[in-house]
């Protein structure tokens, strides 16, 4: 057999194996996985000794070229796409957002263009549903047909994406017919609103009063509906950006129930908590994103539902604004600052750091929380999430002792700051194959724009 590519001497790590091995490329798949390949069949030989051989890291939450409060998200598909490659994320799931009165096509329509032509890895997409009549419900069988297999509802957000709960039991049964997924904003958005027009009523207007307004009690009790709502109408669901224990709790109440709740957690909130938001003068602006951030304590909590499969994903929600102008837009008033955070190119490195340097769990726990149950969850699985003849040559050739400091100065986020500035992690991508093609070698990127192929999704597979 002739190879394109072969990467001899490496450990292959997957969600459920750990072994030496050589993998040939033949074209965009997995073509052969043997002990020893022939090296005189092959186009290129790449030696991993010492390194390990993982899937694709796989990001089924970011907002890329999202319009949001005034500005938009400053990486397009083309920025987004390359700044996650480097950090070893070979797909992207982002969303089309439908807005008041448009169909859920136009939404879709709208993002496959941003996308078109830019990318260089893969993409699908989840719709955002704020309006959902007869002609809509409809479209959903129509979209999950398509490959659009997951949508998201928000239970915050009055006014903009928030929806009632007879709308959000409505969408959870028509997904259930289609066996599509529900993707959950869980936070009590009513309560919060009166929060926070409270705050400013008493001139609280400082960015930390974002946080302190979203109070951990508004996320665990709209999870907790959120799970009712689905139970009631026979569907999973997936609560997206999981940031407190009190939420925590009720995931992991419903799967010990049996019941197929999953959830993500993100790395601002492994890394990241309240005392952040403490920075001198605007610069708590940099962690405004939702839901916020929480006590220290909170950190360890989730580890732990990482380790225990309380939490199944670790997503990046990324949607950066620059601190310059974007963020500036709520100088004096913390609700106008534009909601979120850079994170799409760490997220790997982030989880590995603290998870298996950490010794909180094993390097094949740390694949399957950022590639192989994304994949599985999402319908990508197996040409997605794991290394095996017939997948997709999406294979991140990755360096487990290789320390870095996070920078600004260093990062490919089309953004100026960081969220985790100085935070130094073990643990990074050496070379970066996307569908065969190498993307990222040795620190440069060496990808072409437009390289990246919409993918039609399959219906989710229920894990454990």
């Amino acid at each position: 057999m002739r190879f394109d590519t072969i990467i001899r001497n490496g450990t292959i790590v997957t969600a459920s194996d750990t072994y030496a091995a050589d993998i040939g490329v033949t074209g965009d798949k997995i073509s052969a996985i043997a002990a020893q390949l022939p090296i005189e069949n092959a186009g290129r030989v790449i030696d991993a000794a010492g390194l390990l051989v993982i899937p694709g890291g796989i990001d089924v939450h970011t907002h890329l070229d999202m319009p949001f409060g005034g500005t938009t998200s400053a990486d397009d598909f083309q920025t987004g796409t390359i700044a996650a490659a480097f950090g070893g994320t070979t797909t992207l799931i982002d969303f089309a957002i439908q807005y008041k009165g448009q169909t859920l096509r136009q939404a879709f329509d709208t993002w496959m263009q941003k996308a078109h032509n830019k990318a260089v890895t893969d993409y699908a997409f989840h719709c955002i549903i704020t309006d959902l009549g007869a002609a809509q419900l409809e479209e959903m069988g129509d979209l999950v047909r398509e490959g659009v297999t997951s949508f998201k509802l928000f239970m915050a957000y009055p006014g903009v994406f928030m929806l009632d709960d007879a709308t959000i039991f409505r969408a959870m049964r028509q997904a259930a017919k289609h066996n599509g997924l529900i993707c959950m904003h869980a936070e009590n958005g009513g309560a919060i609103d009166v929060i926070v027009q409270q705050a400013l009523a008493e001139g609280k207007r400082a960015p930390k009063y974002h946080a302190l307004t979203r109070p951990t009690t508004a996320e665990a009790e709209a999870t907790s509906r959120a799970i009712a709502l689905a139970e009631m109408a026979g569907a999973p669901v997936y609560i997206v950006h999981l940031s407190c224990n009190d939420a925590l709790e009720k995931v992991r109440e419903a799967r010990d129930r049996g019941l197929p709740a999953y959830a993500e957690t993100c790395p601002q909130y492994l890394y990241l908590s309240l005392d952040n938001m403490d920075a001198p003068g605007f610069e708590g602006a940099k962690y405004v994103f939702t839901p916020p951030l929480r006590e220290k304590w909170h950190q360890e909590k989730l580890w732990q539902g990482l380790a225990k499969d309380t939490l199944q994903v670790v997503s990046t929600d990324h949607c950066p604004f620059c601190f310059k102008e974007q963020k500036e837009l709520g100088k004096d008033d913390f609700t106008k600052i534009p909601n979120g955070g850079p994170g799409i190119e760490h997220r790997l490195s982030l989880i590995y750091t603290g998870g298996v340097h950490g010794k909180r769990f094993s390097a094949n726990r740390f694949v399957e929380l950022v590639s192989a149950a994304p994949a599985k969850l999402f319908g990508l699985y197996p040409r997605k999430g794991t290394i095996a003849v017939g997948s997709d040559a999406d294979v991140v050739i990755f360096d487990p002792n290789e320390e870095q400091v996070i920078s600004r100065k260093t990062h490919h986020m089309r953004v100026d700051y960081s969220m985790f500035e100085g935070i130094q992690i073990k643990g990074a991508p050496k070379t970066v194959f996307s569908r065969g093609l190498t993307v990222i070698d040795g620190g440069k990127f060496v990808g072409r724009p437009g390289a990246g192929q919409f993918l039609r999704r399959e219906t989710h597979n229920s894990i454990k």
